[in-house]
C-alpha cells in the first residue's frame, strides 16, 4: 500500500492497555502512512504476567505489543487496576503527559473510566478535538434508563468524531442521537498478516495437532476457542453437539475458564458411551498458536448469549483463515460478518433448540468438499473489507476532514 498523502496532525491516542489486536495496527499505521502519533498506555496488563480471572490462568501475550510505533505507559494509581470498576483506571498523570506531547487530536477507547473522563475534559478545555472508539450495542436490550440516556447524550455531544466498527454499533450511537455527519465507519479488524491459512509453520503446527488429537483426514472439526463462561455458552454447544451424535466429527475446545469442569465431566460421560461423540480439550492458545488451531476447523462457533459479545474479534480471525462461523444473533459482529446460509449461520439464542439446529444444518452442509471451497470463497471476500488499511483510511479520513481535506467513507454493501 502506498503512504497517503500527509496529515499535518499530531494524535493522542489513549487506551487500557496493549492488546493483541490494537498493537499491529498501531504498528501498521506507522509503517503505511505519515501520520505522527503516540499512544498512552493506562496499564500494563498483558505485558507482564498477570492473572486473567476469566481464563482462570496466569499469562501475557507471546507477540510484539510494543515495537513499530511511539508509546508511553502513563503510571496508574489503582490499587485494583483493570476495566471493572470507575477507578480501575486512574492516572493521575495523564494530562500533563498530553500536554507534554502537545497533540492536536485525539482518539480515545472508551469513556466509563476516570482516566477517560479527565482526558475528555482536558482536551475540552484545550480545544482538541476527540475521536471515539468503541464497539457497545444494544442488541437484544431496551435503551438505558433515561438519565443515561441524557448523560451519554450530554458526553457524546463533546466529541467530534466517532469511529463505529459495524451496523449494530453504529444503532447504538444513533441511538443516542449522534449525528449521521459525525459517523465514519471504521472496521474492526485485525492481523491479517499473522493469520494466514497458507503459512508453512502454521501448516506444521496443524498437522502436529491433527495427528495429537487423532483426527482422521475426512473428520470435520467444530471449533470453541476462549473464555469457559456462561455468556459465551460453552456447556450449551456441547449439549447440543452430544445431541446430534454426528459420525466422524469432533468437538475441540481451546481454553479454559470457571466453566472447564462441567465441561470435562459432561464431555466424559458423553464420549464414555459405545459409539458417542467425540470432543477434545486444549489449553488456552497464546496468540501465536491460534492460526494453527484455526486451521484444524470446519466450523467455528462463537455461541454467546445475553450483551457479553460487543463484537467478536476471534470471528475476524477464523474468517481470514477461511473458516465459516456459527454465531448468536447477539453478537456485534453476526449482521456485519455473519449471513446465515452465506458466510456461516446464526441461531436465536432464546430459541432452546436453535442451536443444534443450526450445528446440524452447517455440519450437513460441510460434509460435501465443494460446499466448503464455496463457503470458504464467500468468508474470505466478506472479511477483506475489515482490515487494518480500511480502519486506516477511516481515520486519516476523519483527521483530513478535520480540516476540510477528506470524502466521507461508507460502509460494504452487505445486502
Amino acid at each position: 500500500m502506498t503512504k497517503p498523502s500527509h496529515i499535518d496532525e499530531r494524535l493522542a491516542v489513549v487506551l487500557s492497555h496493549p492488546t493483541q489486536y490494537y498493537s499491529p495496527w498501531f504498528r501498521w499505521l506507522r509503517a503505511h502512512s505519515d501520520l505522527e502519533f503516540r499512544v498512552f498506555y493506562l496499564w500494563d496488563f498483558g505485558i507482564k504476567e498477570q492473572r486473567d480471572p476469566n481464563f482462570g490462568t496466569s499469562f501475557k501475550w507471546d507477540v510484539d505489543l510494543l515495537s513499530g510505533y511511539d508509546y508511553e505507559f502513563v503510571p496508574n494509581a489503582s490499587k485494583r487496576p483493570g476495566a471493572e470498576h470507575f477507578f480501575g483506571f486512574n492516572n493521575p498523570d495523564l494530562t500533563s503527559r498530553l500536554a507534554a506531547w502537545r497533540p492536536t487530536a485525539m482518539l480515545l477507547f472508551g469513556y466509563k473510566w476516570a482516566s477517560h473522563l479527565r482526558a475528555i475534559a482536558w482536551a475540552r478545555l484545550h480545544r482538541i478535538p476527540i475521536l471515539f472508539r468503541g464497539d457497545s450495542h444494544l442488541i437484544g436490550r431496551a435503551k438505558p434508563s433515561l438519565h443515561v440516556q441524557l448523560a451519554l447524550r450530554a458526553l457524546y455531544s463533546q466529541i467530534a468524531s466517532f469511529l463505529y466498527v459495524g451496523v449494530a454499533n453504529r444503532e447504538y450511537f444513533k441511538a443516542f442521537d449522534v449525528p449521521d455527519a459525525k459517523l465514519t465507519f471504521a472496521p474492526h479488524s485485525v492481523n491479517a498478516a499473522l493469520f494466514d491459512r497458507n503459512d508453512a509453520v502454521h501448516l506444521e503446527a496443524a498437522a502436529k495437532l491433527r495427528q495429537q488429537l487423532r483426527l482422521g483426514p475426512s473428520t470435520r472439526v467444530v471449533l470453541f476457542a476462549g473464555k469457559f463462561v456462561a455468556a459465551k455458552q460453552p456447556v450449551e454447544l456441547l449439549k447440543a453437539f452430544v445431541g446430534l451424535n454426528s459420525p466422524d466429527t469432533f468437538l475441540l475446545y481451546v481454553g479454559d475458564g470457571e466453566q472447564r469442569d462441567e465441561l470435562l465431566s459432561l464431555a466424559s460421560a458423553a464420549t464414555g458411551r459405545e459409539g458417542g461423540p467425540k470432543v477434545g480439550f486444549l489449553p488456552f492458545a497464546n496468540q501465536s498458536e491460534m492460526p494453527s488451531r484455526l486451521l484444524l476447523a470446519d466450523l467455528f462457533v462463537l455461541p454467546s448469549r445475553g450483551n457479553y459479545e460487543t463484537w467478536g474479534l476471534a470471528v475476524n480471525e477464523a474468517m481470514h483463515m477461511g473458516v465459516p462461523c456459527l454465531v448468536s444473533n447477539r453478537v456485534g459482529c453476526q449482521r456485519d460478518l455473519v449471513t446465515d446460509g452465506e458466510t456461516g449461520w446464526v441461531f436465536d439464542p432464546d430459541e432452546p433448540a436453535a442451536l443444534g439446529q443450526k450445528l446440524s444444518e452447517a455440519l450437513e452442509y460441510l460434509k460435501s468438499p465443494a460446499n466448503r471451497e464455496s463457503i470458504r470463497g464467500r468468508v474470505e471476500g466478506r472479511i477483506a473489507e475489515y482490515s487494518y488499511a480500511r480502519t486506516t483510511a477511516a481515520l486519516l479520513h476523519v483527521l483530513g476532514a478535520l480540516r476540510g481535506q477528506s470524502p466521507k467513507i461508507q460502509p460494504p454493501d452487505l445486502n
